[in-house]
């Protein structure tokens, strides 16, 4: 298999491309706000440690979540089943973004919560750190649900591989 080699002077599709090598399980990343609930497709969303139990995701700041994270201070990280990729096109900006009240419930925060999620981290916002074009958001977890079945929704290469 022969490798790309990028030094520091790299473009930020190369950037985007070697990221994509990773193959990752989808999460939407959800909230409540002023306006309703929001969400976006949250890839970064990961676990910064277990002792106190902390969740990290990064932020776009053009997202329109931001700012009911910000203003409510929680977040929900719902990790997508398969055949759910019509969900993560559409918080990932593809289509309206929709709440079935009947598919979402909440935890112990308030924040959204996608019934059918293969797991859910319902937290409280500890730290936010500024980088970039992003805001870094941890998240102390203050509720989980685990389904203990099915399988997730993938990403790879820039698309859902379950669907």
């Amino acid at each position: 298999m022969k490798m790309e080699a990028i030094g520091t002077d790299m473009d930020i599709g190369s950037f985007w491309k070697t990221l994509g090598e990773r193959a990752i399980g989808a999460t939407v990343v959800t909230t409540d706000s002023a306006e309703g609930p929001k969400g976006f497709l949250g890839l970064s969303a990961s676990h910064v440690c277990a002792n106190p139990p902390t969740m990290i995701v990064s932020v776009d700041k053009k997202t329109s979540a931001l700012q009911g994270i910000l203003d409510k201070g929680h977040f929900a990280v719902n990790f997508l089943p398969e055949g759910t990729a019509h969900l993560a096109n559409m918080f990932g900006g593809k289509g309206e973004k929709t709440f079935d009240p009947e598919a979402w419930d909440t935890l112990s925060t308030g924040a959204p919560t996608l019934i059918s999620a293969l797991g859910v981290f319902d937290c409280s916002v500890e730290k936010v750190v500024e980088h970039g074009d992003i805001s870094i958001i941890i998240g102390n977890v203050q509720g989980v649900r685990a389904a203990g079945e099915g399988a997730p929704l993938i990403f790879f290469r820039g698309k859902f591989l379950s669907e």
